[in-house]
């Protein structure tokens, strides 16, 4: 199985984004320079999502994926590495039955929520909130 050298994926969630570098190695998975471990039990879970579905299709991972990601909060930034790590896995091994493991298991590991922060409006204080009055 002929795999690239080394590839850079991308993947957002709110102002979260988070960059993978996938290349060839042993199945090593560093979020931020630092080994998952670092994170709660959930944010493991979740952000692993994609490695175990990946091990069950191809049986074995034979690549490590390195996370950088900036932006958001914990959450937000773990959503968006998740992200990454599915995109990054089935560019880097271009095999139609990963890529379909993960759409069947959920859509938003491989396509983006486009969702944002709604913009305030102007003269009030929040998104949705209007401008108190008093009727004396």
């Amino acid at each position: 199985m002929k795999m690239n050298s080394k590839m850079v994926v991308s993947g957002k969630r709110k102002t979260a984004v988070a960059k993978a570098t996938i290349e060839a190695g042993t199945g090593v998975v560093t979020f931020n320079k630092r080994p998952l471990v670092y994170l709660s039990n959930l944010q493991q879970l979740e952000i692993s999502e994609p490695l175990i579905i990946a091990k069950e299709v191809l049986g074995k991972l034979d690549f490590d994926i390195a996370l950088n990601i900036t932006g958001g909060g914990i959450a937000c930034q773990v959503e968006a590495g998740r992200l990454a790590i599915a995109k990054a896995i089935v560019a880097f091994t271009k095999k139609d039955d990963v890529r379909n493991a993960f759409l069947a298991y959920d859509r938003n590991m491989l396509i983006a929520d486009t969702r944002r922060k709604e913009a305030c409006k102007p003269g009030d204080s929040k998104a949705r909130a209007n401008r108190q009055s008093s009727k004396r």
